[in-house]
């Protein structure tokens, strides 16, 4: 299979070659990196924090407004692009997977808030005015921190981080999470960590609910109960992203995205992407260039 969409590394966007952190003023990042508006991924986690700024940010090919005070979350992997309009201000802040997993004694404890899932329409946060200026405060001291040659800078960071990550965490799900016991929200984790371990050869819910250890019913359940959508629904979207994110690159064929995605043949994919997404594959190709 040919090259897909660019993959971007930390350690090429840091002037200083650090390979597990990155933390600069949204204005200098985008003076420094001019040419990173095209659709690519990140070999981490990004965020970005708008202070000033308009135009629109696209994540898995969901577009949103830019407004002042909105956070943006990605993980690794996730496609996404941008076009910015006037004066923009604001905070970027990449890390490495492994960053955290020397600090903390749960290795998957970042993937555990909600907007770090990958689910676009969750990794967009509109904060409050209180919020965002509490949010601030605490990036502009990881700016400090960030310039400092003190021995513990990197554990202070580590903490100004999880002091952002939780006090988000805790202001976005009161009222979410009321009702939802914890061994729910476990499954629905672990559901979605296994379709995207397992979607390109495991299509059907009954075969997700074997490896979860409960029924169909259960699961498909539990799916319409939290997220508003069936288990199967879920499955089929995650297809969907993967080959939205295959056709942007047009040295890769449709037959080719097709039999990498395990379709039976170009025609069987073609017809499945129609009635997902509403048009066939080479129209949204089309449309993305």
């Amino acid at each position: 299979m040919k090259n897909n969409i660019p993959t971007i590394d930390i350690c090429s966007l840091s002037e200083l070659k650090e390979d597990d952190i990155l933390i600069n003023r949204l204005s200098d990042y985008l003076k420094q990196h001019t040419n990173l508006h095209f659709p690519h991924k990140h070999s981490f986690y990004h965020l970005i924090f708008f202070t000033k700024g308009s135009g629109f940010h696209s994540i898995d090919f969901d577009r949103f407004n830019i407004q002042k005070n909105h956070i943006y979350f990605m993980i690794p992997g996730q496609v996404h692009t941008w076009e910015f309009k006037g004066e923009l201000e604001g905070y970027v802040v990449n890390f490495s997977d492994a960053f955290f997993k020397s600090f903390l004694l749960r290795s998957d404890y970042i993937e555990s808030f909600s907007f770090f899932s990958g689910i676009a329409s969750a990794c967009v946060l509109n904060l409050s005015k209180d919020q965002g200026q509490e949010v601030q405060g605490t990036f502009e001291e990881l700016i400090i921190q960030s310039a400092t040659s003190h021995m513990h800078r990197w554990d202070m960071i580590r903490v100004l981080l999880l002091k952002i990550f939780i006090t988000l965490e805790q202001k976005n799900n009161e009222d979410v999470l009321i009702g939802v016991s914890s061994y729910n929200v476990a499954l629905l984790k672990n559901f979605r960590k296994l379709i995207e371990k397992n979607y390109k050869k495991l299509r059907l819910p009954m075969e997700y609910a074997d490896l979860l250890y409960i029924t169909p019913n259960h699961l498909n359940a539990l799916c319409k109960d939290q997220l508003g959508i069936a288990a199967g629904e879920i499955i089929r979207n995650r297809i969907i992203l993967e080959a939205k994110r295959m056709l942007i690159n047009q040295q890769i064929s449709i037959s080719e995205i097709a039999y990498e995605l395990n379709f039976k043949d170009n025609s069987y994919f073609s017809k499945f992407f129609k009635k997902q997404v509403g048009i066939v594959p080479e129209e949204f190709r089309k449309k993305t260039h």
